[in-house]
């Protein structure tokens, strides 16, 4: 387990960006598992910056700029995904009832455009933040073991 978190911090990144194609393709598009693996992935950077890493501010400015990471990549990964879709929006004999999403508003179109934003800029503002509160998690749990006794 400690070799997990002396790995270099590009080699973290591509078992990530590995782990996070297994994700999408598990929700078949919908990076559901993306979202849910994001605590995980937060303790991870956690335990690493703790190891690794000893004045708080330094932690803290990593922990955002390692969050920030996965999240961008799962917002390319949806991008390349879910953007292609965007084409359709100017063909005028596009039928948006049979494309197979869900109707999340009363137009059609207007749940395509939903479901597009959802896809590509939402989830990877939702991973953005469960990686953080995963990270959170384990620095208010470090501080709690690290501080003063009574």
């Amino acid at each position: 387990m400690r070799r997990l978190f002396l790995l270099s911090p590009s080699c973290a990144l591509g078992l990530y960006i590995i782990l996070d194609l297994i994700c999408v393709g598990m929700g078949m598009g919908v990076p559901i598992f993306c979202i849910l693996i994001g605590p995980v992935i937060g303790w991870h950077i956690g335990r690493r910056l703790i190891a690794t890493v000893t004045q708080t501010k330094q932690i803290l400015r990593k922990a955002l700029l390692y969050a920030a990471i996965t999240s961008a990549a799962t917002f390319i990964i949806m991008a390349i995904l879910w953007g292609r879709w965007l084409l359709i929006l100017f063909d005028p004999g596009t039928d948006y009832i049979n494309l197979g999403i869900p109707m999340i508003l009363y137009d059609p179109k207007a749940s395509f455009i939903g479901w597009q934003a959802l896809m590509i800029v939402i989830s990877p503002f939702l991973q953005f933040l469960m990686t953080l509160f995963g990270l959170h998690l384990t620095l208010l749990v470090r501080l709690r073991d690290d501080g003063p006794s009574s």
